[in-house]
């Protein structure tokens, strides 16, 4: 009996010591819809420089061409393959044997979305219509501890996102599509992007640019000071889809810069310098066999269940890219989130949920997979 309380009274003491330890204060999460790693990892692929799906083929051979993958990726994502690979952690790098994935069947945004924020692959979640997502995410489960009541807040182009996150039952602060800001405490920078937004062309229907989408989300990290933000970028996926890859590299090179902009402000402003960790993560991958299968994914779509993801905070090791040969998945974000900000979701919510990623915020290499 001894023995066992003195267990008890060891364990009540090691659980918290993350919680009381960890640096990480807030969480920035933002996605890049269906960015291929072999584009993280490989840079511009030649084979499709060289085909139907690029006009314009010497301007992308001069902007993103090299004769090495270490090159290429430069180019194309500098921010990445400076700061991040320097100073935090890249995981599903294939070509070095460590992979990432989604766990869920489908292969497509909101069953990939629902994976990353709730936890676990719902078999349910088979839609990109816009119904109500019946799972408790980690987002509002954060919004209901005590210090992040209301200082949770997500930017979304993709007009479907306020059903993902269930905005009727969850409370949470979704902004998705061409939807104003509404607040009267809005800087005049706010308002003005609610009417720069409708004379924006709107040529992804109700699906907002991603310029739009990541100037409000500056703009309300600046003003508002959240503890959580996500930012849901969406135009890679809209390119690649239309087999348009000269824009599909073109945006995501815009979006490394955009990525650098904001963890350079991340690291300026008293609240975030030193007290922040950012993830950056997609949805889904894409297909590669056949080359017309990039512009694709899906169950029947091989391979585009391969994703990545990337860490960087003052919780996580800076071992730059991850070669252990195991395999992490999305659904294991959630807890990792919830984790780094000293919290147990996987604890608290009322469905299965991945265990953390403990990597990211420990030395230790066990764990990884689950």
């Amino acid at each position: 009996m001894k023995k066992l309380i003195l267990l008890l009274f060891a364990v009540a003491i090691c659980t918290p010591l993350f919680a009381q330890n960890h640096k990480t204060q807030n969480v920035v999460i933002v996605t890049l819809d269906g960015f291929r790693w072999q584009e993280l990892y490989r840079g511009a692929d030649s084979t499709l420089i060289n085909s139907k799906y690029t006009d314009s083929k010497n301007e992308i051979k001069k902007k993103f061409w090299a004769e090495t993958a270490e090159e290429r990726r430069k180019l194309l994502m500098p921010f990445f393959w400076s700061t991040m690979v320097s100073e935090g952690q890249l995981y599903g790098d294939r070509d070095l044997g460590n992979c990432d994935e989604v766990a869920n069947k489908y292969h497509f945004s909101y069953p990939g979305y629902n994976e990353i924020f709730t936890g676990f692959p719902d078999d349910r979640m088979n839609t990109n219509n816009p119904v109500l997502d019946p799972n408790i995410n980690v987002l509002e489960y954060l919004n209901k501890r005590k210090g992040f009541e209301g200082k949770v807040a997500v930017f979304a182009s993709w007009e479907v996102f306020p059903a993902i996150f269930n905005v009727q039952r969850s409370g949470l602060k979704v902004n998705a599509g061409y939807t104003d800001f509404e607040d009267n405490k809005a800087s005049e920078r706010l308002k003005y992007l609610n009417e720069l937004q409708h004379k924006e062309p709107h040529y992804l229907g109700d699906t907002r640019i991603d310029c739009m989408t990541y100037e409000f989300g500056k703009e309300y990290l600046k003003q508002y000071k959240p503890r959580v933000l996500y930012l849901a970028l969406d135009e890679t996926d809209d390119m690649a889809h239309a087999g348009n890859y000269k824009m599909y590299l073109s945006q995501a090179h815009q979006e490394d810069a955009d990525l650098r902009e904001l963890w350079n402000y991340l690291q300026t402003d008293p609240q975030y310098k030193g007290k922040t960790t950012l993830i950056i993560t997609c949805d889904h991958g894409r297909g590669d066999v056949p080359l017309d299968n990039w512009r694709s994914h899906g169950a029947g779509i091989k391979n585009s269940e391969q994703t990545w993801f990337a860490v960087i905070g003052p919780d996580t090791p800076a071992d730059g890219i991850i070669k252990t040969q195991t395999t992490t998945y999305h659904k294991q974000l959630a807890q990792s989130i919830s984790k780094l900000l000293g919290f147990d979701f996987k604890a608290n919510a009322d469905h299965e949920v991945g265990d953390a990623i403990e990597t990211i915020m420990v030395k230790e290499k066990s764990g990884l997979s689950k």
